[in-house]
């Protein structure tokens, strides 16, 4: 179930941002080359204060880019100067600034342009910014400024952008704000404002363009019949209080272009003119709200549309070819895939992303893959689909992702399959393949992710799986696999060695939708949803298959691997003596198989380890004393035969077997031990010593009380 977040590009917004080498080579010039634009006739104040440079001191602290930084707007040598009526625009932004904007910025006295943002300042906005009575754009976005916004800031009658975003700030809109007629872009977004915004605020407002409250705790409180003064092209009310009731006024908004109300507690039923309306917006993402209604009728038209996490149902809507990204995932659409597929309306889409997982469709996949040439992301996991997997699927010659998990499909995978070159994830788990993996699974050489588990997979885990030099997630668990672990999986590099991450597989920007993949996998004991983090995750899961053989010791040149999981199997041998050179992994499960020997003492280096299960098999020995493998309770090592009269059993913290004398002085001192071992050796050194004086003390005053009286006493 991936997520979609939706991005604008147009005046004063940006989808992605510059270069990083672009940023540093703009800032640099704006930080030293402001203060020299005053031209023509100036007075001596002002002639000095162009004179003196803005001071960006800096020695580049970010990546390996020359850039100029500024450490502290004080800094700036105007200050000392008096007013600086020539300076029309200062650009600091990208910077390492730090402290709190002092108060002297009001010398600036016809400044039109501040942008400070991107930086790490705080403290409180001056109220002197509402002396900048020519300001007409104010940007402070991604700093840590707190308390609230000055209400001066409405002195600011020229004003037509200010963006305050991500920050620390509270309290509640300002009413006078509300009054700057010339305002166009208002972002307040990511912030802990809160309180009620209502028509009387927006009713000046005439020419807003932009509107951006989103996680906020604004409630936007207006009466059902409100026509707004403004025509709005962006808004962005997510995850603040706009319903329940469905926000009518957005009928009147005739150039909007951007839609962004999701997590905004709206329910019921869409009215009737919603949909029509829609089709004249090109991005709109509604999801995680409670909108009911049947759109089998309806034609989508926006570019990006994002209706997941609702309650709406019915056949899949009808495409025309301006679609890009559809996600109408976790709903309750119903009927036949293949009318969706085939429908003649549809046979010229262009859709690039196609998510309806966790819905109610049936029926078996078609052949009209012909006709969806565009997509690179398929979901229809979590449906009631069954079938075989049809041959034509292999035309998807863009496809990144297949994921139809959690269905009833039968079969094999088709060798067609293999035409996809771009497949960079496979997910058809919990289904009926009943098969073996095939061998060509190794020429997917873009494959990062193959999750077939709960299948009833059968034959061994082909060697081809070792060609895959970008796999990071290889999860296989539950099925009938049998033979060996095979010695060459030391040759998947993205689980070897540190490398350059793709996010291709996992996340998408397509035209103004942002979609990132999610996945479910069981990396400590329990199932776990991963989606922005799925980037971070590497992880092998072989569990409760029927392979037998050993732990291949190449597998500890897996340094990148964070789960390990190969539990429920019929494994014998040992754990291989190097597994503490694997430094990432956070979980360990080896538990119910057949392994034996000693715990190796490399595990004291897991210093990231988190889970660990070796329950269940044939340890002996001493676990080795670390703070991490002591951490774990007794269930950890639990199901292990003790040894009795054999010279070794499984013993020690935390377990409440003891070790015998025999079993503590047998073999070397593991990893982690001297410490703890120096500390019990003085322990029994003190213990002797006090016990040699104590019974000197007793039974040598007996012996010398002896001879005292054989001495003064002596018998005759």
């Amino acid at each position: 179930m991936g997520t979609v977040e939706i991005g604008w590009l147009g005046t004063g917004w940006e989808r992605e941002k510059p270069s990083r080498e672009r940023e540093l080579e703009q800032r640099s010039v704006k930080a030293r080359g402001w203060l020299g634009v005053a031209g023509g006739v100036a007075g001596d104040g002002e002639r000095k204060c162009r004179e003196q440079r803005v001071r960006a001191e800096s020695e580049s602290r970010e990546r390996e880019s020359e850039s100029r930084e500024a450490s502290v707007l004080v800094e700036l040598a105007c200050f000392g100067f008096g007013k600086c009526t020539t300076l029309l625009e200062l650009d600091l932004s990208y910077n390492e600034l730090k402290g709190e904007i002092p108060h002297g910025i009001s010398n600036f006295q016809n400044l039109e342009s501040l942008s400070l943002g991107y930086n790490h300042l705080t403290g409180k906005i001056p109220e002197s910014f509402g002396q900048l009575k020519h300001l007409t754009t104010l940007d402070l976005q991604h700093n840590s400024f707190s308390g609230s916004i000055p209400s001066s800031l409405g002195n600011l009658s020229y004003m037509s952008s200010l963006i305050l975003c991500d920050n620390k700030l509270n309290g509640t809109l300002p009413k006078s704000l509300g009054v700057l007629s010339n305002l166009e872009q208002l972002d307040v977004k990511d912030n802990f404002l809160g309180g009620s915004v209502d028509e009387v605020f927006f009713t000046k407002l005439f020419k807003l363009k932009y509107l951006v409250m989103s996680r906020t705790s604004l409630f936007f409180d207006v009466n059902s019949h409100w026509v707004p003064p403004f025509q709005l092209k962006y808004v962005d009310m997510s995850s603040c209080k706009i319903g329940p009731n469905f926000p009518v006024w957005l009928q009147t908004q005739r150039s909007l272009q951007v839609l962004l109300m999701s997590k905004s507690g709206i329910l019921g039923t869409a009215p009737g003119w919603f949909w029509n309306w829609t089709s004249k917006v090109y991005s709109i993402n509604l999801s995680s709200n409670h909108i009911e209604g049947d759109v089998s009728d309806i034609v989508v038209n926006s570019t990006v549309l994002n209706l997941r996490d609702n309650h709406l149902k019915g056949q899949l809507p009808h495409l025309s070819t301006n679609v890009r990204v559809l996600n109408i995932a976790n709903n309750l659409f119903s009927g036949p895939i293949s009318t969706f597929l085939c429908h003649k309306m549809n046979r010229k889409n262009k859709l690039k992303v196609l998510d309806a997982s966790n819905n109610l469709l049936s029926g078996e996949l078609s052949h009209c893959w012909r006709y969806w040439q565009s997509l690179i992301h398929l979901n229809f996991g979590s449906n009631r689909l069954s079938g075989r997997i049809p041959y034509s699927m292999g035309s998807l010659f863009a496809l990144k992702a297949l994921r139809l998990h959690n269905n009833n499909i039968f079969g094999d995978i088709p060798s067609s399959l293999k035409k996809c070159s771009n497949l960079g994830l496979i997910d058809i788990g919990e289904n009926h393949l009943s098969v073996a993996i095939p061998f060509w699974i190794g020429e997917m050489t873009s494959l990062t992710i193959l999750r077939l588990r709960s299948n009833g997979l059968r034959g061994r885990i082909p060697l081809q799986i070792c060609q895959l030099s970008s796999l990071k997630v290889l999860d296989l668990a539950n099925n009938s696999l049998s033979g060996s672990i095979s010695k060459c999986l030391n040759f998947i590099s993205a689980m070897a060695m540190p490398h350059t991450e793709n996010y291709e597989t996992i996340e998408y920007f397509v035209d103004e939708g942002h979609y990132f993949e999610s996945l479910m996998l069981v990396p400590k004991g329990e199932e776990l949803e991963y989606e922005e983090n799925l980037i971070f995750v590497s992880i092998i899961d072989l569990s409760s298959n029927n392979l037998t053989g050993s732990i291949p010791t190449e597998i500890s040149v897996l340094s990148e691997l964070c789960f390990l999981n190969l539990s429920r199997n019929h494994l014998t041998g040992k754990i291989p003596e190097k597994i503490g050179t694997m430094k990432e992994l956070e979980s360990v499960d080896l538990s119910r198989n057949h392994l034996s020997g000693e715990i190796p003492p490399s595990m004291s280096n897991l210093t990231f380890l988190s889970y660990l299960d070796l329950s269940y098999n044939n340890f002996s020995g001493r676990i080795p004393l670390s703070t991490q493998l002591q951490s774990f309770d007794a269930l950890s090592y639990a199901g292990n035969p003790e040894l009795r009269g054999a010279p070794l059993e499984l013993c020690g913290a935390p377990l409440k077997t003891n070790c015998t004398k025999e079993q503590e002085s047998d073999g070397a001192t593991p990893v982690g031990k001297a410490e703890d071992d120096s500390e019990t050796s003085w322990f029994y050194i003190g213990l002797g010593a006090g016990f040699a004086v104590g019974f000197w003390g007793v039974c040598g005053c007996s012996f010398l009380q002896e001879d005292l009286e054989a001495y003064l006493f002596p018998v005759c």
